[in-house]
């Protein structure tokens, strides 16, 4: 038990001084999320693949591999490569890894996370000297970054002795099925000081998987391994305190085919969730990064799982590149990664030159009193999904699009969203031909609450090479749209919903939700509470008392086009006021006429 303390207690401290020394230097930390798809991963310029327990970034809120889009479902907690190579006979090994990480961006103000969108060609790094010129996108969401091991940060690393490597990654993501459920990371590994020989590629993963708002999510987990594939799968057991996950995780890795005349080398180690065991140190991961054994398939001790998956050896010129690929390949069960593996081949043996989904139409949206109107018809100078072309089309359709459609939630911009309607063209082979619309208005909506719309647009589906219909990303397009009435003239018809307050009502579980938690959490607290006056004029100040006429808060109130205000029943001085009759009043500040009423809160 002291052991274990003096571990933890020296990781702490070893993370504390290293996030100084990285914040002492001078680099250029930047991230992205994809989340245009199915899959929300967040990605660094250091390499690592993560979202959180990295005192490096500040991600506000985010966990770790979100599948489905609002699930709170995680599969990754941390994954990345590393690099080993042999120089004068010493073996050495680069790692992206979180605090523990080697690699990091230079100091450059451009050397940050560059998005790319398909067809779109931009120069990638210093706009004098790009390190890639004329770069196209591949995805509907493409990020490209650089980092390298032998900077000022990487040097301060103890015991570290960079190999000059210097990294450009390439990740790509799709905002519509087949591929959605997919992240490609492509690795472009440039050796900037030596020949290096003897040269190992390892990818390592902490695959948690399980509902992340526990600290269990990562306890019940086990991975597996195709050699034929190259693919190791993370998957949770079911039951636990995480639950059942809805979706394993497939780390599918393509690595550059072994050189003539050497002896492949393929190695998968799994780990379970402990310290010991799990290489920390340079000799330790080249020991298990060339030890050339494929484990038997982990069966869980309770412990959660790590992996890694290396091969080699090879050789890397000074100024040549070696180019590996990394997918993380989720779907409903195991069957839907093994079906997404098979697509994401084809898409691969095509160099991802496949159909398209159309661009999302330019949707604007209206809102009135307990109804939300939304509009799409495409204006002078907006993008217009009817006029796209795609030549990566089998059956060399020009104009390939074939409609919309519309969608609602009551719970966020992630989902899940509940379809209402659809319009394709009228008179042709595919869909319903109910003809095209460019508005819709739904109604018997509450007032003064979220509520969630997109509309995208989909094309006919390509029957030369078995492609499906095509529908642009719901999630890029989703509006958050309240509904209600504007201000009145002035006061006289405030009113306090719902009045009274009952403390032991479950408001976060109505649909939609009337309390919801803030921020990024989950699940509900007490400053959640909410009550609402209604009826307000646009400039206002609401003063809450008790019966004996102590001020509990105030409220100002300044907005031509909305007509409330909530209230989460804590006083000014931040405490939870108790249950009771409480009287309120509202000036208007325009004339001064002010209006006196009461509340009850019942806890």
């Amino acid at each position: 038990m002291r052991s274990s303390f003096k571990y933890k207690y020296s990781i702490i401290v070893m993370m504390l001084f290293e996030y100084a020394v990285i914040n002492a230097q001078t680099v250029t930390l930047d991230w992205k999320l994809h989340d245009i798809g199915k899959v929300r991963q967040v990605v660094t310029n250091t390499g690592w693949l993560n979202a959180k327990n990295d005192a490096t970034f500040d991600f506000p809120g985010l966990i770790n591999c979100e599948y489905p889009p609002g699930s709170r479902e995680e599969h990754i907690t941390e994954a990345g490569p590393w690099i080993g190579a042999k120089v004068n006979g010493q073996p050495l090994v680069s790692v992206v890894r979180g605090e523990e990480g080697e690699f990091w961006p230079s100091d450059e103000s451009w050397d940050t996370m560059w998005v790319v969108h398909r067809g779109d060609t931009v120069n990638i790094g210093d706009p004098v000297n790009p390190y890639w010129q004329n770069y196209v996108g591949v995805s509907d969401e493409d990020f490209i970054c650089r980092y390298n091991d032998y900077n000022p940060v990487s040097l301060r690393k103890a015991d570290h002795i960079p190999l000059y490597l210097e990294v450009v990654q390439v990740s790509y993501s799709w905002g519509s099925p087949p591929l959605d459920e997919i992240i490609v990371v492509n690795y472009y590994i440039i050796s900037k000081h030596y020949d290096l020989d003897s040269v190992y590629i390892t990818n390592w993963m902490n695959g948690n998987v399980g509902y992340g708002e526990t600290d269990a999510f990562g306890l019940d987990d086990e991975t597996y391994f195709e050699r034929d594939k190259t693919m190791a799968i993370s998957t949770d057991l079911p039951g636990g305190e995480d639950g059942t996950a809805i979706g394993p995780i497939g780390q599918r890795n393509y690595f550059p085919p072994i050189p003539p005349g050497r002896d492949s080398s393929l190695t998968f180690i799994w780990y379970n969730g402990q310290q010991q065991g799990i290489p920390h140190t340079n000799d330790d991961r080249w020991r298990d990064m060339t030890r050339r054994v494929v484990m038997e398939n982990q069966v869980s001790t309770g412990d959660g799982t790590k992996h890694i998956v290396s091969l080699g050896p090879y050789h890397l010129e000074k100024d040549d590149t070696l180019n590996f690929s990394v997918a993380i390949i989720l779907g409903k069960g195991i069957q839907g990664i093994e079906d997404n593996e098979r697509v994401l081949n084809v898409v691969r043996a095509k160099d991802y030159k496949i159909p398209s989904a159309p661009p999302s139409p330019p949707l604007k949206v209206f809102t009135d009193n307990k109804q939300v109107n939304l509009n799409w018809y495409p204006e002078p100078g907006e993008i217009n999904p009817e006029d796209y072309t795609d030549p990566y089309r089998a059956d060399s359709l020009f104009k390939p699009f074939e409609g919309y459609r519309v969608y609602k939630s009551t719970q966020s911009q992630a989902g899940p969203w509940t379809l209402l309607a659809e319009f394709d063209i009228p008179e042709d082979d595919y869909g319903s031909n109910t003809g095209i619309e460019y508005e819709y208005t739904d109604v018997g909506l509450l007032n003064n609450v979220d509520y969630y719309y997109s509309v995208t647009a989909f094309s006919k589906p390509d029957k030369v090479i078995n492609f499906p219909p095509l529908e642009s990303s719901i999630s890029a397009n989703s509006h958050t749209v309240v509904p209600g009435t504007t201000p009145p003239e002035t006061v006289g018809k405030v009113a306090v919903v719902p009045n009274p307050y009952r403390g032991d009502e479950a408001y976060y579980t109505y649909n939609p939700q009337w309390e919801k938690p803030t921020g990024s959490r989950e699940r509900w607290m007490e400053q959640d509470r909410r009550i609402q006056f209604i009826n307000l004029p646009a400039e206002c100040e609401i003063i809450i008392f008790t019966l004996a006429g102590d001020i509990v808060a105030k409220l100002y109130h300044n907005d031509p086009a909305k007509g409330y205000e909530d209230w989460n029943l804590t006083s000014d001085v931040g405490q939870a006021i108790s249950s009771g009759l409480y009287l309120y009043a509202v000036q208007d500040k325009r004339n001064g006429n002010t209006q006196i009423d009461k509340f009850v809160i019942i806890k």
